[in-house]
């Protein structure tokens, strides 16, 4: 059945409806997609299979490197406008969304370039008797179908880490971006098709929970990726048919420590960065700071007067430095969260308290008491805290004390420290001088324990959407 016939069908538009979209700001509509049913995503299943079952109808290396790169230059081309619509629906500020764009483009053409790497290799076989007489080597097939179910906080990227790495290992890919968010991946979706990809290959869905569920956990898919909640993520994978792999980005609770020959006004610009950047809506967010206990609470002071001159508003304004949280009730949560520390004993240094239905002052807490949801929970929002440690193991102790384990930082001008904090942060990279957050699309990116299953970063997720297949020849 094709699309139009599809279109027509009683029983795809009985069940639809459409998905209305929203500034989270002032809540104004936006735009909206339309929803689909099971019936339509069993058909997009059943093509998406019979797509890779059928090795003839692959698409070609060359074909998918020249796909990507017209998809490149189009985003580059709509970086205003994608911007913009990165900023309107998922409330990142317009100057953060200009360079969530860039990323964008250099993924999509980091994934054309490696394409070329997704090779083979010779495996010899005369290395013992058993073995001679014969050669062999290894082709690189894409794994199956992907389905990609994707976050808020970067609603291009995500997409994009999600998206062109299945494209560019030949696998038909099904999209389902968060509800919130919907736009920016259908925009990305389109251009695809518009660089040249057929449709059937690359499809954009919304829809309601339990028919993502019943999509996910279907026989026909071979990878699932999937971005968001620890809870959501490690249930959904225990729920896959046998044989579909997974790969899961959740969050964590970064931990940074602070050591005594720290260049403490160097640092400060670096973690309000960290900890502020979409208003703490970032998977790697700083959140956990823990210094001298003789430096805490100055550390604590100056990142406070930093944090209280953040402009915070609408997303599309350009003077905007922190934006609103995804929705209201995030809002509720989080005053929740800063109340019960502030309560139990944390000294509150800033911020505390809402600014709107949709905003929170962005907020720094001085020592909260350790089994706060501070100080144990992913906060994802505007909330940093600073703790006083006396022993830097004991600091390390408390940074791994939690299930979960993505990125962490040092700052210290003593390389024995330094050394010592990247063998020890239960983390799967340890940045130096730097804030939790940074990140280049190239490198891994990965959270240990409760905060992730497998690796992300463009090479890495194609590696994991391609399988090996061995020839072995007698001669």
């Amino acid at each position: 059945m094709d699309d139009i016939e599809q279109k027509n069908d009683p029983r795809r538009s009985s069940a639809s409806e459409t998905l209305n979209v929203v500034n989270p700001y002032d809540q104004s509509h936006i735009g909206s997609v339309p929803t689909v049913t099971w019936y339509d995503i069993d058909k997009y299943l059943a093509t998406s299979h019979q797509l890779f079952k059928d090795c003839h109808q692959w698409i070609p290396a060359f074909e998918r490197i020249s796909i990507l790169k017209k998809a490149a230059v189009l985003i580059s081309e709509r970086a205003d406008e994608l911007a913009f619509l990165i900023a309107n629906e998922g409330g990142k500020p317009l100057v953060d969304a200009r360079v969530e764009v860039t990323r964008a483009i250099d993924g999509v053409e980091l994934c054309a370039k490696e394409i070329s790497k997704l090779a083979g290799s010779q495996i010899p076989m005369d290395l013992t008797q058993a073995g001679a007489g014969r050669i062999a080597f290894t082709t690189k097939e894409p794994i199956g179908v992907v389905v990609a179910v994707s976050a808020f906080n970067h609603p291009l990227n995500l997409i994009v880490h999600q998206v062109a790495p299945a494209i560019a290992a030949g696998c038909p890919v099904l999209v389902k971006p968060a509800r919130d968010t919907p736009l920016s991946c259908k925009a990305f979706v389109d251009i695809l098709h518009e660089a040249g990809l057929p449709p059937q290959w690359c499809r954009f869905i919304a829809c309601d929970i339990p028919t993502s569920e019943k999509m996910i956990t279907d026989a026909r898919v071979g990878f699932f990726s999937f971005i968001g909640s620890a809870k959501v993520g490690w249930m959904l994978r225990s729920k896959l048919a046998p044989g579909t792999r997974c790969a899961l980005e959740h969050g964590g609770v970064a931990p940074v420590i602070v050591e005594d020959s720290a260049d403490i006004e160097a640092m400060i610009p670096s973690l309000l960065k960290g900890g502020f950047y979409h208003s703490g809506q970032v998977c790697v967010s700083v959140q956990r700071i823990f210094a001298p206990r003789s430096k805490a609470k100055a550390i604590a002071q100056l990142l406070a007067d930093g944090a209280a001159k953040l402009i915070v508003g609408n997303a599309i304004d350009k003077t905007t430095e922190c934006g609103p949280l995804i929705r209201p009730k995030e809002v509720d949560r989080v005053a929740d969260w800063v109340d019960e520390a502030v309560a139990a004993g944390a000294i509150l240094v800033t911020g505390g308290k809402r600014l709107g239905d949709s905003t929170y002052a962005p907020t720094v807490l001085l020592d909260p008491p350790v089994d706060a949801k501070v100080s144990i929970m992913e906060i994802f929002g505007p909330v940093v805290c600073v703790y006083g440690y006396d022993d830097i193991d004991q600091a390390i102790a408390q940074a791994n004390s939690l299930e979960y384990a993505f990125q962490a930082s040092v700052f210290t001008k003593n390389l024995d420290v330094a050394m010592k904090a990247i063998r020890e942060l239960e983390a799967t990279a340890v940045m130096v001088n730097d804030h939790t957050a940074f990140r280049v699309d190239w490198m891994p990116f990965a959270g240990r324990k409760q905060s992730g299953y497998n690796t992300g970063g463009i090479a890495y997720t194609m590696h994991d959407m391609s399988q090996d297949k061995m020839a072995v020849i007698k001669l």
